[in-house]
């Protein structure tokens, strides 16, 4: 299989209404890899410090997640911590401590610079940047990004932007770096740098999926606990682009379509307990059930 994930493997001290954690295996690169891996046979690119546990990366190993790219480096893994309140939506970042990850930058060996997809996860534009002009022409390129970057980097994510076929981001992000304040026209706005595609995440009310002549509306599966949000929007991605890695059609609609239902229902599976601990239990007969449970959801 063909798809190459950069991001981050972090630990991330998490508390919302349901409880807290201290400390729990968390990163963009992480959720992406996981619910991919229910598709495909993800590789992974990231690093991690002496202190990152080995059954992790057993685990990764164990659902087919190529591993080459995971550096383990003399220092601490990357930790974030937040608060959750009633809103899953809402959340306030207390601690980023980079560790490891602040230099960051990678050299992707031979395979991996072939590889058909690659998604470039929540990480420094620059970075991103460097990562693109190392494949040798993907077939497709997906980004997300952050506020961060839109605040401090709007230039050279523009710059990645202009190369990428598929763009993650919420509705914030979408209307600040279009600066737009209407949802659909900057949307549009951003569809003219590049991208064919972009998917905004909308939490807890879905997704919707933007091209030059379509729009696609995605549900959320209706869930009365979220227990943790963090890592949906990872994990939509994970089970998109795992999909398409897959069945390795990149440009028909109804087949993206059908990606972006996967990756909400794998988001739906993420949020229903702290950190990928769902991932762990969780089955591709579990995934078809809940696909089916969608497809009635939108069926008149």
């Amino acid at each position: 299989m063909s798809l190459v994930i950069v991001g981050s493997v972090a630990f991330d001290t998490l508390e919302t209404p349901h409880g807290r954690r201290e400390k729990i295996v968390g990163g963009s690169c992480t959720y992406c890899s996981l619910a991919a891996s229910f598709f495909t046979q993800p590789k992974i690119v990231a690093v991690v410090g002496e202190d990152f546990p080995e059954e992790t990366i057993e685990l990764f190993k164990s659902r087919g997640i190529d591993v080459r790219g995971l550096e383990i480096q003399s220092g601490k893994t990357f930790h974030w911590e937040a608060l959750y309140g009633d809103d899953p939506n809402q959340r306030t970042t207390i601690k980023t401590e980079l560790n490891v990850f602040e230099n960051f930058s990678p050299q992707l060996s031979p395979d991996y610079t072939k590889a058909e997809i690659v998604f470039l996860a929540n990480i420094d534009p620059d970075l991103q940047g460097d990562i693109l002009s190392q494949a040798k022409h993907p077939k497709l390129v997906a980004m997300d990004t952050m506020n961060l970057w839109i605040k401090t980097k709007p230039a050279p994510l523009l710059r990645v932007l202009e190369e990428v076929n598929v763009y993650f981001a919420n509705d914030e992000e979408i209307k600040m770096l279009a600066k737009e304040p209407n949802l659909i026209k900057a949307g549009k706005k951003l569809l003219e740098r590049g991208p064919s595609i972009i998917v905004i995440k909308k939490g807890e009310h879905g997704a919707l999926v933007l091209g030059k002549d379509s729009i696609f509306g995605v549900l959320a599966y209706p869930c009365e606990k979220v227990i943790d949000p963090t890592g949906a929007g990872d994990s939509f991605a994970g089970g998109f682009l795992g999909y398409l890695d897959k069945i390795k059609t990149f440009d028909d609609e109804g087949e993206i379509r059908k990606a972006s239902v996967y990756g909400s229902v794998l988001a739906s599976f993420a949020i229903e307990d702290f950190g990928i601990n769902r991932f762990k239990s969780l089955s591709l007969e579990d995934i078809e059930k809940r696909f089916s449970q969608f497809k009635k959801l939108v069926s008149f």
